[in-house]
């Protein structure tokens, strides 16, 4: 008899998650009905949004203790009562932090065959992928010449941004946590520079590497990196907010930007909510696609290998020692 092996969450945590706020469980075997299908997971992402859920402050609902943990996953079709999938398929669902999980027919979507990493359907051809494209090239539209700043710079939105920004001939900045991720964003992603946030004056270095001031702004993070970057945008700026990886661990929520700043600028800000461009993704993949096939997207993912590993990974994640898209190997 098959085991169905799930996280749970155990306690909420007060700031940055740690392993013992979660805990590994047998549960009950799904079972699928007329036109469900029966997945085994492939593959968990690892995202920030996760945290927010974890506080009870996320659009896509909370995650309370005695919860199985929320995911989006690559999941293979062991038994269908549905007529467009089969056993084998690989496909696309959140099946979340188990091994077993129940899907309705219209609740996934086939993996497409062309993508040889399952994988990167949940990182560059994915959710992620899919944020930073909607992001960079549908809502700031860039052009050649413009200077982008992307903190979380080698992150899965980050990445893939940073490299669509490059594609279109633009200055890219990047911003990160260590040397380490700030050689890599360079010398490996094509950035033209990277600024280790825990070190200097960010301020000052930004000052000094977009001295004309900042056209795009590709928000990650908020807190005081927003209002920091915000005194510095180009006329006509275009600003992102996407992430709020500041905020993600708190309480509380950090105080925007004083809007003269994006009033002194002219700056367009557009609030980005993936989900509003799930009609699109097949664009974004197939554009993408050809960037991975030609060499001019890279892909880096962090690695966690076991259900087990969740926990540790995501905590990880949370903490900012992950070096590309988070992703357990389940």
């Amino acid at each position: 008899m098959k085991e169905n092996m799930q996280v749970q969450l155990v306690s909420t945590p007060e700031s940055e998650p740690q392993p013992e706020n979660f805990t590994l469980v047998k549960g009950p075997m799904p079972v699928a009905k007329n036109r469900q299908v029966l997945c085994e997971t492939q593959y968990l992402s690892l995202d920030p949004y996760m945290r927010s859920q974890i506080a009870g402050r996320h659009m896509s609902g909370s995650v309370n203790p005695g919860d199985v943990l929320r995911g989006e996953t690559v999941s293979k079709v062991i038994e269908s009562n549905h007529p467009e999938f089969q056993p084998g398929d690989l496909v696309r669902c959140f099946g979340g932090w188990q091994n077993y999980s129940v899907h309705d027919g219209d609740e996934i979507f086939k993996v497409q065959k062309d993508i040889e990493n399952p994988s990167y359907a949940l990182s560059a051809l994915g959710m992620p992928g899919l944020t930073a494209y909607a992001g960079l090239i549908w809502q700031a539209q860039p052009k050649a010449g413009d200077v982008v700043v992307i903190p979380a710079a080698i992150g899965g939105v980050g990445s893939v941004a940073g490299q669509l920004a490059k594609i279109y001939g633009c200055t890219v900045i990047g911003i990160a946590g260590s040397d380490e991720k700030c050689e890599y964003a360079v010398a490996n992603l094509g950035y033209d520079a990277c600024i280790n946030r825990k070190k200097g004056n960010l301020a000052e270095q930004l000052d000094q590497l977009c001295p004309n001031g900042i056209d795009i702004f590709f928000d990650l993070v908020g807190g005081e990196m927003l209002n920091t970057v915000s005194e510095r945008l180009a006329v006509g700026a275009r600003v992102i907010l996407c992430g709020l990886m500041a905020d993600y661990n708190k309480t509380t929520r950090s105080m925007g930007p004083p809007p003269a700043m994006w009033i002194k600028a002219r700056a367009i800000i557009y609030g980005l909510v993936v989900y509003d461009f799930e009609p699109r993704r097949a664009e974004f993949v197939e554009a993408c696609l050809e960037y991975l096939k030609q060499g001019k997207l890279v892909v880096r993912e962090d690695v966690a290998h076991g259900l087990a590993a969740a926990p540790e990974a995501f905590c990880r994640l949370m903490r900012g020692e992950n070096m590309g898209k988070s992703v357990v190997k389940v």
